[in-house]
């Protein structure tokens, strides 16, 4: 057997080689030229000239092999409806839904929006508009109207495909009106029709004539029309995929087609050991990153079964993630450290209750992996849980345990090794020399990138080399943006961030844009929010705001009530996802000498640390006013 580090090794010394062996797991429509063509750092092309198609490679390829086995398996708990689609029935609905999409204008690097609740049509779409050439852009259903409208606004879709509504808890959600208000404020942005799947949860939703198509009855009219493959090159768009940043304005993370495929279709077999035929189950969404590359592509590139959940994971009860996998035979199971905790808190006999002896492995990321979490999991399955660290740019693992290539002892509290492909150095943040064992640095990556990473913000190359380049100025690195330390056998632990971006339950928000939120509020002079750790989510955003008209503060009712205004404000804005914690009103936030607020200090006041010794903090008054609005809370 390879020794990993050999692997790895070779996979920096000699990417193109490493990379073009990779390539051999998806299918060419034309063979590349160059696995490898950087001459424009940062920048990099995979696979350049070489043509494929992403839904081709996770739906068509499969039809002659597995045609009757079921690529999708589909479970909601919300409204008791359980389906499965065969890859030939999978690739009937999605190459309809193509030739829909192609009705309506739809062609090669036209972009489509989704906003969709967990059903099996968000996937029709995705896979959809790959087929065509188009670019997707899936925005979470949880989304406020503003935020969804930031994204139309960015990338200008032709058409949009969404529903009626979601449910969660039982709770239903409408989306359209959320929808009706986005188009309103993207204005010119917005596109010429919208798709709606009406799943008859909500009020009849309002359709606007000429704008507005239901689903179903495109469906009818469009019953034996099949869209063929649209064959791109490589490096062509397959999706962008926002993810919050430092600035207030989203960053649309920009995905290439080969690259994507090839990385994806290689971690199936070294990161997550599925087979051809087997059950994956990831309990993402599809809004998210993990969902896209491992509910929709991941799974179905390498022929097997992807188990799609609607719901939460203790309703009806606790046992129901546990039910599916013994109904469907899971054998890899990729959950979040926060849906871990809230098992924790339920009976454990429901892990008991049904027969998980064909699960192999549960997978965990989107925030780190605390120690006690872990080693409860692991005991109570008695299978392998392993940590994954990676980001929305990266689009798959950059630090976890390749047991595919060679299995490696798990240290709980870490993710693990460098993945293949991936060059990453502890850097020191002050003189951009690289660390060593037990020395804190910025977790950063030596370029190119591999395979499945960012290429690029769409349409703002410049602001993706200033973003994730510019951290030193003599030395080209991707930065991560995360602390981290690594030890003597070179495990990495992350240890939070360095910039504004907090990790709630695995969602990724950036803190400005929470503020700008809160700021809107007419009460609110100045504000600054912090994310909290916190025992179940990871972290929560706090909130600690200086209002207008200081009197307000003296009457705790009216205090009470516009700390709930502005959390409202907030949901209005950015959705409940967003809503901070607790908002804490102050007369002052506490400054440095250039005006700069230290979030950080008020981040330790905020989880109960020292914030510093206050005889050199350029503020001490400003740090008295925080810690006495949490005292008094």
């Amino acid at each position: 057997m390879t020794s990993y580090h050999d692997f790895h090794r070779r996979s920096i010394d000699d990417p193109a080689g490493f990379w073009a062996e990779q390539a051999q797991r998806i299918h060419w429509h034309k063979p590349f030229d160059q696995a490898l063509q950087y001459d424009r750092p940062p920048f990099r092309d995979w696979f350049a000239g070489g043509e494929t198609n992403l839904c081709y490679n996770a739906v068509d390829r499969h039809l002659a092999e597995r045609g009757e086995q079921a690529a999708l398996a589909y479970v909601s708990s919300e409204t008791g409806i359980e389906t499965s689609y065969s890859y030939r029935e999978l690739h009937a609905e999605v190459a309809r839904f193509a030739a829909i999409l192609q009705a309506q204008g739809v062609e090669k690097g036209d972009r489509v929006l989704i906003y969709m609740p967990m059903i099996p049509e968000a996937i029709f779409a995705m896979l959809a508009t790959v087929r065509l050439g188009a670019i997707h852009s899936v925005v979470f259903g949880g989304f406020a109207s503003a935020s969804l409208a930031t994204r139309i606004e960015d990338a200008t879709p032709k058409v949009m495909v969404t529903a009626d509504a979601g449910l969660r808890g039982g709770k239903v959600i409408a989306y359209k009106p959320l929808v009706d208000e986005a188009l309103a404020l993207a204005g010119s942005s917005a596109p010429g029709k919208v798709i709606v799947v009406n799943r008859g949860l909500a009020e009849a939703p309002m359709m606007k004539p000429g704008r507005d198509l239901d689903y179903a009855a495109l469906v009818d009219a469009h019953q034996d029309e099949r869209a063929g493959v649209t064959w791109v090159e490589s490096n062509h768009p397959s999706y962008i995929l926002y993810t919050s940043g430092t600035t207030g304005k989203p960053k649309g993370v920009q995905r290439d087609t080969g690259g994507y495929a090839v990385a994806l279709a290689a971690s199936m077999d070294y990161i997550y050991g599925g087979k051809p035929g087997e059950c994956y189950f990831s309990t993402s969404d599809i809004g998210w990153v993990v969902g896209h590359s491992y509910i929709v592509y991941g799974p179905l590139l390498n022929g097997m079964t992807t188990l799609v959940y609607e719901g939460l994971p203790i309703r009806p009860d606790a046992g129901i993630w546990w039910q599916l996998v013994e109904k469907y035979k899971v054998t890899v199971m990729f959950s979040a450290p926060t849906a871990v905790r809230v098992l924790k808190k339920q009976d454990p006999a429901w892990l008991h209750k049904y027969d998980l002896s064909s699960l192999r492995a549960l997978f965990l990321a989107g925030e780190p992996l605390d120690e006690p979490t872990a080693t409860w999991i692991a005991g109570e399955l008695n299978i392998p849980v392993l940590d994954n660290y990676w980001q929305t740019e990266t689009g798959w693992p950059m630090l976890t345990l390749c047991n595919g290539v060679e299995p490696k002892p798990v240290k709980y509290g870490s993710p693990g090794l460098p993945v293949y492909g991936f060059n990453v150095k502890l850097f020191n943040e002050a003189t951009g020399e690289e660390v060593g064992p037990g020395e804190k640095g910025v977790i950063g990556v030596i370029p190119p990138l591999p395979p499945g990473c960012m290429s690029t913000i769409w349409q703002q190359d410049q602001r993706f080399v200033d973003t994730y380049f510019s951290l030193f100025p003599d030395k080209l690195v991707y930065s991560s943006f995360d602390w981290g330390i690594k030890d003597q056998d070179g495990y990495f632990t992350i240890l939070g961030r360095t910039d504004d971006v907090i990790n709630v339950a695995g969602h990724r928000l950036g803190t400005r844009e929470i503020e700008e939120a809160v700021s809107s509020h007419s009460a609110i002079a100045e504000v600054a929010v912090v994310g909290v750790e916190d025992s179940l989510k990871g972290q929560v955003p706090k909130a600690f705001a200086v209002v207008k008209n200081p009197a307000l503060l003296d009457d705790p009712a009216q205090r009470a009530a516009l700390e709930k205004e502005v959390i409202a404000q907030v949901a209005a804005q950015l959705g409940a996802i967003a809503n901070p914690a607790r908002v804490y009103f102050v007369n002052q936030l506490p400054k440095t000498r250039s005006g700069k607020v230290l979030r950080r200090s008020i981040q330790a006041l905020a989880e109960g640390r020292d914030p510093g010794d206050l005889t050199t903090l350029d503020d001490p008054a400003g740090i008295e006013q925080i810690r006495q609005s949490i005292e008094q809370a």
